[in-house]
């Protein structure tokens, strides 16, 4: 197999085998150790090897013969090369580390080696460990042979300097931080947010850097690992666009929030205070204007079986908990500041994706007022067209949990719009309506090839004219209270930016642009305000599943 493909192949599992490792080993230095030896292993077997058929079970077959080997050995060897070699050539000054007392400094010194730079390490590891000869290495490297000359012989004094160093890692090494949420404010491409954010490790890179730009030795240091683990997962991220490289320093490229109790409770009063304003007016005009009962609001939902001769007819209720987080969030956007636009903040990312990703992170032991409203199971709000209609949807905690995937959401909408197009001219597939019916959007009745009837169970606005008829309502609430909602803005708005580093400033501003507009926040505190008040009343059991979903017209 050709070197290229085999270097491919091993940068995939490094993870992998280092979880292997660190289940079997009494620390994190035996872990390295040992992921470091199978890798290497793994690495010598594939160049000489061709068409193997399962490449999981030859890596991990080789890692079980390395663990048994290395249990024998691993007090008096580095990675399958003798502790008298490697002190003799890389490092004569520590030559003493050859006994068996002094297994401490052999893990130093394997430590520092992989705190070397990748060419320093590719080039040590090649001379010193699989013993190629220094033009062999700058001949499969493409650089000149005195360049591999000047980088062993800076590695041994970066090594000598390295063992002489005391490493102190940070909090996280102890403590690592975990992401309370995450989301995207965009399309997303055809990776989701938990392949890249799936591990500690990634998560911590991320957050290590938020503030200050870190170089990956620096970040190791912090995180207390080997720097080659945060290479490759750092490279991975800054590919994405996640992480922002600066010259040999990397910085988060995303906003990480993590509030304070002060401004989570700041944030607490404006949306409550905002949504007090806006959501009662609105309630109360959608209510008694009967404009729920016009005839292009459709929606057939019921609890009960739906008639084989009789069209249902939602209550109001189930029809507000769609129009009022759809009103506040679409109504009056012509008000909104947009000295910012989409295309200047957001990132393109390798897999299609065009979006802005943010992550929170929230301290422990918060002291928060007991009327503090969560974000509980909240997703949205999401939207997809089909050149024809919008689908537009929230998920929360009064919904039933429809586990949206970020990547097979779109697709998932782009169906529904073209099935909801279809079937007003003509009757679905069997199937089709299973798949529509099992996900909440119709319900059925009879037999399909005799006497049958569907019905949607969601929100349709059936014309343009209802569509704006209603977001005009809002905007006369957003234009009555407008002074009102901006002198709550203004301090709040001040308040988080302080909290964003500079290079995202700007990012941040974008999407405060949208507070009480489409933001989610907004949407869960006007709900919330009305269900305290008992204007709105909770979904019964049969409506969570088809719960604030709503189809308009584009």
């Amino acid at each position: 197999m050709d070197r290229q493909d085999t270097e491919k192949i091993i940068a995939e599992y490094l993870k992998p085998i280092f979880g292997f490792a660190l289940k079997r080993c009494k620390n994190i230095h035996d872990a390295e150790d040992l992921s470091q030896e199978i890798a290497i292993r793994a690495f010598r077997a594939l160049l000489i090897k061709d068409n193997v058929a399962d490449m999981g079970k030859f890596i991990w077959t080789v890692a079980y013969n390395t663990l048994s080997n290395y249990y024998r050995d691993t007090a008096k060897s580095i990675v399958g090369v003798s502790i008298d070699e490697i002190a003799e050539r890389i490092a004569d000054s520590y030559s003493e580390i050859d006994t068996d007392d002094n297994t401490e400094s052999i893990h130093k010194l394997q430590t520092e080696v992989a705190y070397l730079s990748k060419l320093q390490r590719r080039i040590v590891i090649a001379y010193y460990f699989e013993n190629h000869k220094q033009t062999d290495i700058a001949r499969e490297l493409g650089i000149p042979l005195g360049t591999v000359k000047w980088h062993l012989f800076e590695a041994k004094k970066d090594l000598k300097r390295g063992m002489d160093t005391m490493r102190r890692p940070s909090e996280l090494k102890f403590n690592p931080i975990k992401f309370h949420s995450y989301g995207i404010n965009g399309s997303v491409g055809t990776k989701s947010p938990d392949e890249f954010f799936r591990s500690t490790l990634s998560q911590n890179i991320c957050y290590c850097v938020r503030d200050t730009a870190k170089t990956i030795n620096e970040i190791a240091d912090d995180l207390g690992v080997s720097p080659v683990y945060v290479e490759t997962e750092a490279e991975f991220l800054e590919e994405y666009g996640f992480l922002q490289a600066q010259k040999d320093k990397y910085m988060v490229n995303f906003l990480i929030s993590e509030p304070t109790a002060e401004l989570m409770i700041m944030q607490n009063d404006i949306y409550k205070r905002a949504a007090k304003l806006f959501a009662n007016d609105l309630y109360d005009e959608l209510t008694f204007s009967g404009i729920l009962d016009d005839p292009d609001i459709l929606c057939g939902q019921t609890d009960q079986p739906i008639s084989l001769t009789k069209s249902s007819r939602a209550d109001h209720n189930f029809i507000l908990w769609s129009l009022i987080p759809y009103i506040a969030a679409c109504s009056g956007e012509n008000l909104m500041d947009k000295s910012i636009s989409f295309e200047e903040v957001a990132t393109i990312r390798p897999d299609g994706g065009h979006n802005i990703f943010h992550a929170s992170v929230v301290p422990e032991h918060l002291v928060l007022p007991d009327d503090y409203v969560y974000m509980k199971n909240w997703c949205g709000p999401m939207w997809n067209g089909n050149g024809e209609h919008i689908l537009w949807q929230i998920d929360s905690e009064w919904s039933e949990q429809r586990e949206f995937n970020s990547v097979s959401y779109s697709e998932d909408a782009s169906r529904v719009l073209s099935l909801y197009s279809r079937e007003k001219k003509e009757r679905l597939s069997r199937d089709e309506y299973i798949w529509l019916a099992e996900r909440g959007y119709v319900k059925t009745n009879g037999d399909y090839d005799g006497c049958f009837k569907s019905s949607w169970q969601i929100v349709v606005l059936d014309s343009k004219e209802i569509q704006n008829r209603l977001l005009a309502i809002g905007e006369r609430i957003k234009v009555k209270y407008q002074t009102e909602l901006n002198a709550l803005k203004a301090p709040y708005a001040e308040a988080v930016l302080e909290s964003v580093p500079t290079h995202l400033k700007k990012v941040k501003s974008y999407e405060l642009q949208f507070l009480f507009y489409s933001d989610g926040w907004f949407l869960i505190h006007c709900i919330t305000t009305l269900l305290k008040n008992g204007k709105l009343k909770e979904p019964t059991q049969g409506q969570r599943k088809s719960l604030t979903t709503l189809i308009t017209n584009i």
